[in-house]
């Protein structure tokens, strides 16, 4: 199956946390094992849903995508980022949360048996999979932390991961209707701005605000 992915898209899935540091053979053995399939989705088809899922550790080789839970935005992966490991190793009958392609986009996914059958192979992919579990660990408290704050910068940058995607970064605005909609006063909206524009995470001009990299912002602290 290794033939049908570009070159760009190779070197990602030997990049990838799960495959980092592993021979290129175990690579293409993975790839051409049966259990190994890739996806395309148009840009705005859900991936993954807590209603409907793959018990699969799934790979994004192109595009982006958004990990919502219900109106929150949690993430945006990037080519390269690894999802599904929730669907893994349990018996929970819903996913955790949902998965929508932002632009057009390729994934490879792993079934469960097939990620089981590569830990046990090779210590490599075994010791990768446990650091990228610890790192989600981390990612995840650092998320409840922003979001028990309940800051103006929090809302603020939370409406912005919800709202907008790599293709369209800018969100055109009035103050007053943002600040509704964030239910915060102007005052608390204009310094989320500041405290934002003083990282660089965000560009404002007149009505309009600039993105200028999503996944900077979603690993922000605010």
């Amino acid at each position: 199956m290794d033939h049908i992915l570009t070159d760009e898209e190779l070197d990602r899935l030997q990049t990838c946390p799960v495959f980092r540091g592993c021979s290129p053979d175990l690579v293409r053995r993975a790839l051409t094992h049966p259990e190994c399939s890739v996806h395309c989705f148009l840009s705005g088809q859900t991936l993954y849903r807590p209603d409907r899922f793959s018990r699969c550790l799934g790979v994004l080789l192109s595009g982006g995508v958004r990990v919502t839970r219900d109106a929150l935005a949690i993430s945006i992966l990037a080519p390269g980022d690894l999802f599904g490991a929730a669907a893994l190793f349990n018996d929970r009958p819903d996913y955790a949360t949902t998965l929508t392609a932002i632009s057009p986009c390729r994934v490879i996914l792993l079934s469960q048996e097939l990620v089981s059958l590569l830990m046990d192979e090779s210590p490599v992919i075994r010791d990768n999979y446990i650091r990228y579990l610890s790192d989600r660990i981390r990612f995840l408290s650092g998320k409840i932390r922003s979001l028990a704050a309940d800051s103006a910068e929090g809302k603020l940058k939370q409406y912005l991961l919800t709202s907008l995607s790599p293709d369209c970064p800018r969100l055109d605005c009035p103050a007053t209707e943002l600040a509704r909609r964030l239910g915060i006063s102007r005052a608390s909206l204009y310094r989320a701005f500041e405290a934002l524009e003083g990282q660089a995470l965000i560009r404002r001009k007149g009505r309009s605000i600039l993105v200028p990299d999503l996944k900077e912002l979603e690993s922000s602290e605010f």
